[in-house]
């Protein structure tokens, strides 16, 4: 066994416990290696062993999908990413997202927003241009992006529309949950059935 991973193995035994005490969340980043020889299954695996995988309550996979440039597209400022949930003990896993992630800023909220205006069907595509209502967005996700970071009072009543619909349909799905419980049946009940 390698000195890394039975150091990560010690040390994982003693944070966890520490970790749950306090109250906080520990985050590992990792980075894929490629095993040699490996002629059926998957040849990736992560450095530092395999103690990580079993103490991981959550695990993530981020691949990068794409590159985004600038509006003059002379730079990149940022990454298309999808991301797959390996493992999960707090929900289900293997679901897949796909967003953007622009440097210095963090995960695009206008472009998670436009994202989910296109699913609910409140900005439509036709084509490859985007429009809501009688607002036609642009030609394009970049245009559109841009169009909505400068007119900010548009973004916002998108916004608060999407925001509206994932509030009802939360809702709705909280209320099928409660009406379709499974409670235990009486006594009565059951001896009326025969």
């Amino acid at each position: 066994m390698g000195l890394q991973a039975c150091l990560m193995s010690q040390a994982l035994r003693k944070m966890s416990g520490n970790a749950f005490k306090a109250g906080c969340t520990l985050i590992f980043l990792n980075q894929i290696r490629y095993k040699i020889g490996v002629y059926y299954g998957n040849p990736e695996v992560t450095s530092g062993g395999i103690a990580l995988k079993f103490f991981a309550s959550v695990r993530l996979e981020i691949r990068s999908t794409g590159k985004i440039k600038s509006a003059k597209g002379d730079e990149e400022i940022g990454l298309r990413v999808r991301v797959r949930v390996q493992k999960s003990k707090v929900s289900r896993p293997y679901k897949q997202a796909e967003f953007e992630i622009i440097f210095g800023e963090g995960v695009s909220k206008l472009g998670c927003i436009l994202d989910c205006a296109e699913i609910m069907d409140v900005v439509v595509k036709k084509g490859s241009w985007y429009s809501y209502g009688d607002h036609r967005l642009g030609q394009g996700r970049d245009k559109a992006l841009q169009y909505l970071r400068e007119n900010p009072l548009l973004q916002e009543e998108i916004e608060k529309i999407v925001r509206s619909l994932l509030m009802d349909r939360t809702l709705q799905v909280g209320l099928a949950c409660m009406n379709n419980t499974l409670l235990p049946p009486k006594d009565e009940e059951i001896l009326d059935d025969f």
